[in-house]
């Protein structure tokens, strides 16, 4: 096999190392809970590629700032895996089984430089699908043809090897019936012997043929795709890029002269459009905020006020969502005073839509305060957050052309994914219960069981605070009993501090 590459001759340590590593892996998450196994996994991976990038670290596209992008991104892996065994919050560890993944994908492609779109567009896609499924298939035989290439082959000189290994299988044959035979005799002839023979079955115990197989074909399939993965990094199909992505804002923004909506008739639907919410927000203005201060229209409750609260918030922003991003970028360009036309009316698009995420985030924030707070309504303020994040920073982007919003937008979408996971949102929901229920006098214990470990430690301290509360160590008890697996690959802090 002919080696397209001097800088990197150690491909076969490479495939003996993804073979440790899949073995590593397929010990570590087969029937034990993620845990501290995910961060090692993660170490491994990331030994293992850089082993096969050396050399290559930079790879061949000249573009500036992908190398930077790509270490920034190794912060959000390491983060991301560092919350399995920090926390054990059931869903962000579903979700993080795809965020993590994703993040690894996005942070290899781009430090090695093997996409030629910016990690920040759309069309980076397409490089990371390839990278990620493409790729992989097609070097799958890659593996298997250096496997083949280190056996000796039968039309080489070496055919004295293939016929030793024939004749030590005939031996092998020949003398499983006569041990067969001797061993019966012996150990009828030696207790001590005999006591030997009959803990040999002992030793395989617990091992199933069933579960073998499974382990087995994990680690092959582990193998093969991170050894397949890391040679479509090493070997893309190299791609001509004459433009520089400067180069290539500049000619999207010639064809969008050219293509695009008329400014008169985009100006007449964001018109109609803004005069619409702006009268919603005079007319309602006062019972939207009054609202929050627990003055609702009559025959209106709580429930049903939050319920359309959150409503109005993800129609609002989808709408207007689909109206801003064509309004900076379909639109054709005319006169100066046509384009502060434009700025001007996306911005009052983006300045009512605020207004609403505002009065939406207290509507729910009432409706937590009757009812209580729970994961779902955490979650919704914290994507109520985000969504007002991103229209500030598409206010910004309105009157400053240069700005990249793809790029804040990903990026803030990170970030806020980090917090959200950071921010041990269960042991909050506790606290902001136990504030509750110094105000109200009710908790739903029931609910705080369903938890994960997490909100142990408050727990405790409510219960120190109020005695009275004598239903609260048969929840904590019920949390502990729902985390019963100890071993070291799922070793978890908060699991492990609501033992104590």
């Amino acid at each position: 096999m002919r080696d397209p590459a001097p800088w990197q001759r150690k491909y076969g340590l490479m495939l003996v190392c993804a073979c440790l590593f899949g073995l590593m892996v397929q010990y570590m998450f087969l029937e034990h809970a993620a845990g501290i196994s995910v961060l090692i996994s993660v170490a491994g991976f990331y030994s293992l590629y850089f082993y096969a990038i050396k050399g290559r670290l930079g790879g061949f596209e000249p573009w500036e700032g992908q190398n930077k992008a790509g270490w920034f991104l190794l912060v959000p892996v390491v983060l991301i895996a560092m919350t399995y065994s920090l926390f054990a919050n059931n869903l962000f560890h579903t979700l993080n089984m795809f965020a993590l993944p994703l993040c690894i994908a996005m942070q290899t492609i781009v430090l090695s430089r093997n996409s030629k779109h910016a990690w920040y567009h759309a069309t980076f896609l397409q490089d990371l699908l390839r990278h990620c499924f493409g790729r992989p298939i097609a070097y799958l035989s890659v593996p298997f043809g250096m496997i083949k290439a280190w056996l000796p082959s039968r039309k080489s000189e070496k055919d004295s090897a293939w016929g030793k290994m024939g004749k030590v299988g005939a031996g092998l044959l020949l003398a499983a019936p006569i041990l067969f035979i001797v061993v019966g005799l012996l150990a009828s002839a030696d207790r001590v012997f005999q006591s030997w023979v009959t803990e040999i079955p002992l030793w395989f115990n617990g091992i199933s043929v069933a579960e073998g197989i499974v382990r087995i074909g994990v680690t092959i399939g582990i193998t093969l795709y991170t050894f397949c993965y890391l040679w479509g990094i090493l070997f893309p199909k190299i791609f001509e890029v004459s433009q520089t992505p400067q180069e290539l804002r500049e000619e999207s923004a010639a064809v969008s002269k050219k293509m695009g909506i008329d400014p008169i008739t985009a100006g007449t639907l964001l018109v109609c459009v803004n005069v619409v919410y702006v009268l919603f927000t005079i007319i309602q203005f006062s019972y939207l905020f009054g609202a929050a201060n627990g003055f609702l229209p009559n025959g209106v409750f709580y429930a049903e006020h939050a319920r359309r609260g959150f409503a109005e918030l993800v129609a609002v922003a989808i709408i207007n969502i689909s109206l801003l991003f064509p309004g900076l970028h379909w639109i054709r360009r005319s006169g100066q005073v046509g384009e502060n036309i434009r700025k001007g009316l996306l911005t009052m698009l983006v300045g009512c839509t605020i207004v609403m995420l505002i009065s939406a985030y207290g509507r729910l924030s009432l409706y937590e305060e009757a009812y209580g707070f729970t994961q779902t309504r955490l979650l919704v303020h914290g994507f109520m957050i985000f969504l007002g994040v991103l229209f500030i920073i598409a206010f910004f982007r309105i009157w400053m052309e240069r700005m990249s919003l793809s790029k804040a937008v990903i990026t803030t979408a990170i970030l806020a994914y980090l917090v959200m996971n950071y921010m041990n949102i269960e042991q909050r929901i506790v606290i902001n219960n136990m504030e509750r229920y110094e105000r109200t006098g009710i908790i739903d214990l029931e609910y705080l069981g369903r938890l994960s470990t997490d909100v142990v430690p408050p727990l405790k301290e409510l219960q120190t605070k109020h005695p009275e509360l004598v239903s609260i160590q048969a929840t904590i008890d019920r949390i502990k009993a729902d985390s019963r697996d100890h071993s070291w690959p799922s070793w978890n802090l908060s699991k492990y501090q609501a033992r104590w």
